[in-house]
């Protein structure tokens, strides 16, 4: 049996061991699929010997390791580079192949499950760390009419954008003309919502939330409240970009709609 592995800290909340147990078994598999929780700055030696005594087949990465991933990994995909972030790791003898499928989970939410398009649209991304970076990466070829990154800390905006070559603003510029926000801070975690003005929601299609939650988040609400038309959080893309892993790891690409109404419900 396949030895899978989630690495971060901290993991006890997450649902990545029911999600990829749902697939598993959808696709007629059985794996072991097991949570770790590593101290930060122990990332590297933790995970040298967990291969050494469990030799797991690949593991996923969560905060605040995904940078930390990068580094001990022997080869990166492309979409990894651009993400400056890895949260899959495949094991292959001495060599770790790292990937990040965080953007491509966004994406096939958004347009599958979702519906929504992304050709065309004029999109708002809150954040500048490794949540930001990873749908930076994948929204940036989806034939977007203007992607704009603005963050707390207009500095980390600015040198995310120069990389990504989008557009800036300040949070105190932001005003109206967006059809899409995504909020990729972790204010979430904090019960709060980033301290943008309520104008951007004005005429927004959808705004998604990366952060998810049983009850809508206080950035949800407050998208609401601000006249968005739809909210929604990030169950989906968690749902998704699992189901990339898996198919990264073991070749079969699982049935996300089930899994999503079962933890949804």
């Amino acid at each position: 049996m396949k030895k899978f592995f989630l690495l971060g800290h901290p993991v006890s909340h997450s649902l990545s061991p029911r999600i990829h147990g749902m697939f598993a078994e959808q696709c007629h598999m059985q794996i072991d699929y097991r949570t770790y929780d590593i101290e930060p700055g122990g990332f590297i030696d933790y995970v040298g010997r967990l291969r050494l005594e469990e030799n797991p087949a690949g593991a996923n990465v969560t905060l605040p390791f995904k940078r930390d991933a990068a580094d001990y990994c022997t080869e990166i995909t492309e979409r990894a580079r651009s993400a400056g972030a890895v949260n899959t790791m495949t094991f292959s003898g001495n060599h770790v192949y790292g990937d990040n499928t965080d953007g491509a989970g966004f994406v096939n939410d958004l347009t599958g499950r979702c519906g929504v398009s992304l050709l065309g649209k004029r999109v708002l991304v809150i954040g500048a760390g490794g949540a930001a970076r990873g749908v930076l990466a994948a929204i940036c070829s989806q034939g977007c009419a203007r992607i704009t990154v603005s963050n707390r800390t207009i500095g980390a905006a600015i040198a995310l954008a120069d990389e990504m070559g989008v557009h800036y603003a300040a949070f105190t510029d932001l005003t109206t003309g967006y059809d899409i926000v995504i909020n990729a801070t972790s204010a979430g975690l904090s019960n709060a919502s980033p301290a943008v003005p309520g104008t951007i929601f004005k005429d927004c299609e959808i705004a998604c939330d990366l952060f998810y939650a049983k009850t809508p988040t206080p950035f949800m609400r407050f998208a609401s409240e601000s006249g968005c038309r739809r909210v929604e959080d990030g169950l989906g893309m968690l749902i998704e970009q699992a189901a990339e892993s898996f198919h990264i790891w073991l070749g079969a690409r699982p049935d996300t709609k089930p899994v999503y109404a079962a933890l949804r419900g």
